[in-house]
């Protein structure tokens, strides 16, 4: 015999939860929710190389017009997040998650066969609205599992893998591009999300305790959600996630416009834009490493800091008339290392005060960072003027209302380090 599987981390011999199933291993767990995650990536990064082969074939002639195949995608996905939550509350993680992907697969291919410019941001506008999940219910099961700084830990390794999508996702769309139109991208998202839906399938259990499973009655998702989004201790670290990430995709909205053409990099940029998605990995895999010593807390806190200073001196070399590549990249990369110690601290915190409802809180939560994150983005997209001004100057705003939210939910007090009640729930394996 092997170790034993418990769906909720609960005893084998507690009698709420009896089921025991054969189940993954941590790794591949992992590996499963990064990618399910990565879904998302895909579909916003291998976008990014065609989207002037979008433009020019699709007659869209505002050269700023072209990042809503991006933008459009992101704030839809933002309302979306309100729904699977709550019902991965019900119904339980495995089903809703299924469900998101098959809806992933049937608009990828509708964008594919999009003969308007119109008629594409519409499918992408309901592509995104079906996937909602992909963003959410990944939260939902490692808190299912797992609390505190474990959790951070755990959401770090995730987004290690993740982020690897980031890193090849325009490259991969620079491949198909060399070879075929850009319909066929949508057409390997529509692959890619077969292959994804065939493994959940065969092989994710359910991790959502019966016993925590909430009625689907409009008052209680409403008082649910309300009590996720007045929490103190927690809204605080939604907001500055959500600024900061909304940064982050204000630079991938006009990276291709910023980095390949007005700073000249042409076929480079995404071997650049894979390089910064990289350090963002190495960040993750570093703060699974010292999140457990130093806290979540003491991590993120002191990256926000950095982040400040940071914007600060690229507001003050986007300024020069004379900014290269060479000085911009850099300093953008220190940003986005920056980012991958503030994310997945910032989530594993927010989340810590919902046990019972945390499908329904991170629902919440990701709509929060979402829409507030692709309102954000989109706003820095459009102020796009042929430099590197606007982004530089988001940078240092938003790293500012991240310091002021965290200020909020900690009362004032930094650097604080919290044990919360309660030790960590693995799933054990049985064999």
């Amino acid at each position: 015999m092997g170790d034993l599987v418990q769906m909720t981390g609960m005893s084998a011999n507690n009698e709420s939860f009896p089921q025991r199933v054969r189940a993954i291993g941590e790794r591949e767990s992992i590996a499963m929710m990064a990618l399910v995650m990565a879904l998302q990536a895909l579909a916003i990064d291998a976008m990014l190389p065609a989207l002037g082969n979008i433009a020019s074939d699709l007659a869209v002639t505002d050269p700023n017009e072209r990042q809503l195949v991006v933008g459009s995608f992101m704030l839809a996905s933002g309302f979306a997040s309100l729904v699977p939550g709550s019902l991965a509350d019900r119904y339980g993680r495995r089903p809703i998650l299924l469900g998101c992907i098959a809806i992933y697969i049937v608009f990828s291919l509708a964008c594919a066969v999009a003969t308007s410019f119109d008629m594409l941001l519409t499918m992408r506008v309901l592509q995104a609205l079906g996937c909602g999940g992909l963003a959410v219910l990944p939260s939902a099961i490692i808190r299912d599992r797992f609390s505190g700084d474990q959790m951070a830990k755990q959401m770090s390794i995730i987004a290690v893998v993740f982020l690897v999508v980031p890193m090849l996702a325009p490259s991969i769309g620079q491949v198909v591009l060399l070879f075929a139109g850009w319909r066929w991208i949508f057409v390997m998202l529509a692959v890619v999300g077969c292959a994804m839906a065939t493994w959940v399938a065969i092989r994710l259990p359910e991790t959502l305790d019966p016993a925590h499973r909430q009625p689907i009655h409009a008052s209680s998702i409403v008082i649910n959600m309300v009590s996720a989004a007045m929490n103190r201790q927690s809204i605080g670290y939604v907001i500055g996630g959500a600024v900061t990430f909304g940064a982050l995709i204000g630079y991938v909205n006009s990276s291709q416009q910023l980095v390949a053409e007005h700073f000249g990099a042409g076929t480079l940029f995404p071997l650049l834009f894979g390089l910064s998605a990289m350090m963002m990995a190495v960040a993750n895999f570093s703060n699974s490493r010292i999140v457990e010593r130093f806290g979540a807390r003491r991590v993120s806190h002191t990256a926000v800091i950095v982040f400040i200073f940071v914007g600060a001196t690229q507001v003050w070399f986007a300024s020069r008339p004379d900014e290269t590549l060479w000085q911009f990249m850099p300093l953008m990369i220190t940003n986005m290392i920056l980012i991958g110690f503030i994310g997945a601290n910032f989530n594993s915190i927010s989340l810590q005060p919902f046990a019972r409802t945390a499908g329904t809180a991170s629902s919440m939560q990701a709509f929060v960072r979402m829409v507030l994150g692709s309102l954000v983005g989109i706003a820095i997209g459009q102020a796009y003027d042929g430099s590197a001004y606007p982004l530089a100057l988001a940078l240092l705003a938003t790293g500012i209302i991240a310091l002021l939210a965290v200020l909020f939910s900690e009362k004032g007090k930094l650097f604080r380090r919290v044990h919360p009640p309660g030790t960590p729930r693995p799933i054990v394996i049985e064999h």
